[in-house]
């Protein structure tokens, strides 16, 4: 009875603490030739830049802000687009290299040289992009749910099952698709304790920009198995990499992670999963927590 009591207090102070965590935080501002992109801090040391995807924004990252900030920095940010962060017009101004030049501008203006970069999603894409073009400003890398371009490229090329999982990324190319989005909607993504917080946030979002990170670089059909998504030839990856992947993930199906050493000339630990789906870093958000602490501090 009594240890039930403790659990019980235990997992009431977690909940509370994580309600608080955004009056907890700093927000901050950093500038990228005009476009202003907003982030939230927690904690200090090391700078570990957390970058949210589809659809999503800085407030993904509760779990491993709570799990790391006794060790580090924590700054999650909102990407262009999202929340906070300006909304600049035009497909072009969603570009992989200006998404990248975003978190480069986040890490000067915290005066760093630089950072360790997480991304889930789209924000994986930008952390992988990152890596691959911007090696002076990465320190270390880890992946949530997004496998390395390369290989989600070859699937899309050669694989019926990811051709057909990637249906809704072809509709979210056709013009207009932002028209039958809405907040409310993509807020049923995010578990019940938070929606009314995702809700708020994707009104104060640009749903056509969201979008419009699909139209500038997920890879057209017809599919080929080149290099990069939306960033050209991938060099390699020179930086330890670690990889989180959900294997109930229908959007990105785990045979793209096959021949990721190939493009990583760094150590990379790949951690499946299986009973967590496309926002792993949530259905098993003690075990990425902790495995990253883990990682960073071995």
């Amino acid at each position: 009875m009594k240890a039930a009591v403790l659990v019980g207090i235990l997992l009431w102070a977690a909940g509370s603490g994580a309600a608080e965590l955004d009056k907890r935080v700093e927000h901050g501002y950093a500038n990228n030739n005009g476009v202003k992109i907003h982030y939230a801090s927690l904690g200090s040391g090391p700078l570990v830049v957390m970058i949210h995807g589809f659809p999503d924004y800085w407030y993904s990252w509760r779990h491993q802000m709570e799990g790391l900030a006794d060790r580090f920095q924590v700054v999650a940010v909102d990407q262009r687009g999202y929340n906070l962060s300006d909304k600049p017009k035009g497909v072009e101004s969603y570009d992989m290299s200006l998404l990248v030049s975003d978190a480069v501008a986040v890490i000067k203006h915290l005066k760093r040289d630089k950072a360790i970069i997480v991304g889930h999603d789209w924000g994986g894409a930008v952390a992988w992009s990152l890596a691959m073009f911007a090696p002076q400003v990465v320190d270390k890398l880890i992946i949530v749910n997004l496998p390395h371009p390369n290989g989600l490229r070859r699937e899309l090329a050669n694989n019926p099952d990811q051709q057909r999982n990637s249906q809704y990324a072809r509709n979210f190319q056709q013009e207009g698709a932002h028209l039958k989005m809405t907040a409310e909607g993509l807020a049923r993504m995010a578990p019940e304790s938070v929606r009314e917080k995702y809700t708020e946030a994707f009104k104060n979002s640009d749903l056509e920009a969201m979008l419009n990170y699909y139209k500038r670089n997920y890879p057209r059909e017809p599919y080929n198995s080149g290099t990069g998504l939306g960033a050209g030839a991938a060099p390699p990856v020179s930086v330890p990499v670690l990889m989180f992947h959900g294997l109930k993930d229908t959007a990105l199906l785990p045979g793209a992670l096959n021949d990721t050493w190939k493009w990583v000339n760094a150590p990379l630990t790949l951690v499946t999963l299986p009973g967590a789906g496309h926002w792993s870093h949530w259905d098993a958000a003690e075990t990425v927590t902790a495995t990253m602490k883990w990682w960073l501090t071995k």
